[in-house]
């Protein structure tokens, strides 16, 4: 009875994951995944986290809500791994109390602006494969980056040779904007498009104008067929 009275006594969000370990920090519960071979995201993490490292891993995403019962969490490190796609929920539930968030060194190119631009947490985004283009330039802009890894986010790939394997940050102080040019390309195709619809109304109206001239013209030659009412008085 003692045995289950324990179990029951003890609370769920003190349990640690098998492949982990947990330890107080400060007062603050840590909770250390380094180096396990995960490729996932554990899913029984402790509700009372505060500190969570699940650097060095084989995780290939960040799925939606992937921490939202974790909302005591301000440092998350999710760095070394394998990740490649990151949802646009995917770190809801942490965005007010999230402090500092490592995502350097993984296989990220692009990343949902949505994402990121909630936190208020210092972000590290170095030593990724980026994809330079307006998603990643409105990051830069709006998110609070780690000053000292900034120089490290390097375009892997761009719309222009010119700008691999150059910082960002040197490609957009030198005048580029990623997201004038996407506005650009908007608008020639909104032109297209619209061009498209005018050009099919002109065909419209045309083909109307000529069908009406036509059945005008058989109506006229059908009316002249016809015996006139003088012959048939004489």
């Amino acid at each position: 009875h003692a045995f289950f009275c324990l179990l029951l006594c003890v609370p769920w969000g003190s349990s640690c994951p098998p492949s982990c370990q947990c330890t107080e920090r400060a007062g603050a519960k840590a909770v250390l995944c380094s180096s396990r071979h995960l490729e996932e995201i554990p899913k029984d993490i402790p509700r009372d986290a505060v500190f969570l490292k699940l650097d060095a891993n084989s995780i290939t995403r960040i799925p939606s809500n992937a921490f939202r019962h974790l909302s005591h969490l301000e440092e998350l490190d999710l760095s070394r791994n394998a990740i490649e796609k990151i949802d646009r929920a995917a770190f809801k539930g942490v965005a007010a109390g999230l402090r500092t968030l490592d995502l350097s060194s993984n296989r990220i190119r692009s990343i949902p602006k949505e994402a990121l631009l909630a936190l208020n947490a210092k972000l590290r985004l170095a030593n990724n494969p980026w994809h330079c283009e307006c998603a990643l330039q409105e990051v830069l802009w709006e998110a609070r980056l780690d000053p000292d890894s900034v120089q490290d986010i390097t375009c892997h790939t761009a719309p222009r040779e010119e700008y691999v394997g150059k910082p960002l940050l040197q490609v957009l102080d030198a005048g580029v904007n990623f997201c004038s040019v996407r506005q650009r390309t908007t608008d020639v195709a909104m032109f297209i498009t619209m061009f498209g619809w005018f050009a099919m109304v002109i065909v419209y109206v045309i083909c109307y104008v000529r069908h009406n001239q036509e059945h005008t013209c058989k109506h006229v030659d059908y009316l002249k067929s016809l015996p006139s009412t003088q012959g048939h008085a004489e």
